[in-house]
């Protein structure tokens, strides 16, 4: 993080920022933009009309929801652990949990997919929300350890010099602490969660159970493609999570600064 001063290296900072930004609000005011087109607010009356939005917001809801629970306890205590307890070969096994961000999520269909037939989850929201959460641990567990690494080692000493035990320390001390990186984890694990498409496709099977991300298809069949309803749809989806960033923002932003510094 650094700071300007003077006047002209804040304009020269505002265009950079501004010329960065622009490429990726093109995409977004297209949408709107064929959203609206042809039958205007028409097109957002037809995919409500469609009846299933309500159910497909709480199916992906509950899956989002969590998924973000498993993906923050587990995050937050493994952050912990590798950070600042002692424990033999953690480096091995931080390297290893970090060799997961290289698989696919296609690659792990056909396992998941035996897996949550022989357990019994399959058209669950389990067989969905398990493998979300595992492949969103590695990287939040990633940037969580960071921003853990730069709370002095001296509140722990304290902490323990006052009889705290390992669960005392993390839940008055850890938690508390990374609320900004935990604001952070919360906003990638909903996109994750709410926008992916492929395992909610192949592990939900009836109709009560499917999620907002198949409301396009509804609009798009072998003698069909109204575009115009597809991205009234997209639009539709999107919200919840716009509505969270700009909730979240703040310690987001926080949380992240914090935790690339160290």
């Amino acid at each position: 993080m650094f700071l300007t001063r003077r006047l002209s290296s804040k304009i020269i900072l505002q265009v950079i920022l501004t010329i960065m930004v622009v490429p990726y609000l093109f995409p977004l005011i297209a949408m709107v933009q064929e959203s609206l087109s042809g039958q205007g607010w028409g097109n957002y009356r037809a995919v409500w009309a469609v009846g299933v939005v309500p159910e497909f917001f709480r199916n992906s809801a509950i899956i989002a929801g969590g998924v973000i629970i498993i993906v923050y306890c587990l995050t937050m205590m493994a952050a912990y652990g590798f950070s600042k307890l002692h424990i033999r070969g953690r480096e091995i096994y931080f390297w290893m949990m970090l060799a997961a961000l290289t698989l696919p999520e296609v690659v792990l269909l056909t396992p998941l997919f035996s897996t949550a037939i022989k357990l019994g989850l399959y058209n669950t929201y389990f067989s969905v929300m398990l493998p979300l959460a595992a492949l969103q641990i590695p990287f939040c567990v990633l940037l969580t350890r960071n921003f853990v690494n730069g709370i002095p080692d001296e509140l722990f000493d304290a902490a323990r010099v006052d009889g705290a035990s390992t669960a005392r320390i993390f839940w008055n001390v850890i938690l508390p602490l990374t609320r900004p990186i935990a604001a952070a984890i919360v906003i990638f694990t909903l996109i994750g969660a709410w926008n992916d498409y492929l395992l909610p496709l192949v592990f939900l099977q009836t109709p009560s159970s499917e999620t907002i991300t198949l409301l396009p298809s509804f609009f798009v069949s072998e003698f069909s493609d109204d575009q115009t309803k597809v991205a009234a749809s997209a639009v539709i989806t999107a919200i919840p999570e716009i509505i969270a960033y700009l909730c979240l923002q703040r310690f987001f932003e926080r949380g992240l600064t914090a935790g690339a510094l160290k």
